[in-house]
């Protein structure tokens, strides 16, 4: 049988192994980090709003999972925080060395695709929520308010319409920005 090449204690992958104790911020919400991290021992905690009135903490990270996946594969800044719970060993992967990662951990890249599948449910339900919130804040205040919402909802009514019509025109939009 074949070594995983990402073994974590692979002679290859001790220098992208690293050891970081309990307490330290591995990913900022909103920071650009283009590396993503497989947890190889230990626990890490996973919040929005790190440090505020608005902190939640959304789940606990075991060995085996994975984080930072949305810098190294969009470029785009995180949307969570992540804190270790206890000394963890880090595997950590770059641009570099993702085919091969891909390759090596497909039980990684399952669990990577469930994650974002969650994250993506959980952002729905709370769209959802905050909807029914804002419509029932809506159905108690003025009526001027409620005229200011019907434009609002027209204005947002035309902007699907035009996105339909590119659409149809061939053209195709990416989740963030134009292809």
């Amino acid at each position: 049988m074949d070594k995983n090449v990402f073994d974590a204690y692979s002679v290859k992958n001790q220098n992208k192994i690293i050891t970081v104790p309990a307490g330290m911020t591995i990913l900022s919400e909103g920071e650009v980090n283009l590396d993503m991290y497989k947890v190889i021992e230990g626990n890490v905690e996973m919040y929005t709003g790190y440090g505020t009135d608005k902190e939640v903490l959304l789940g606990i990270l075991s060995p085996g999972a994975c984080f930072g996946e949305f810098g190294l594969l969009l470029h785009k800044p995180a949307i969570y925080t992540i804190i270790t719970f206890s000394q963890v060993k880090l595997l950590r992967v770059t641009e570099g060395t993702m085919g091969d990662f891909v390759k090596e951990n497909q039980d990684s890249i399952v669990q990577m695709m469930r994650n974002m599948a969650g994250m993506m449910l959980n952002m729905s339900h709370n769209i959802q929520q905050l909807s029914q919130e804002l419509e029932d804040v809506s159905s108690r205040i003025s009526p001027d308010v409620n005229i200011v919402q019907k434009k609002r909802d027209q204005d947002a009514t035309m902007i699907k319409d035009s996105l339909r019509e590119y659409a149809v025109k061939g053209y195709s939009y990416k989740f963030f920005g134009k292809k």
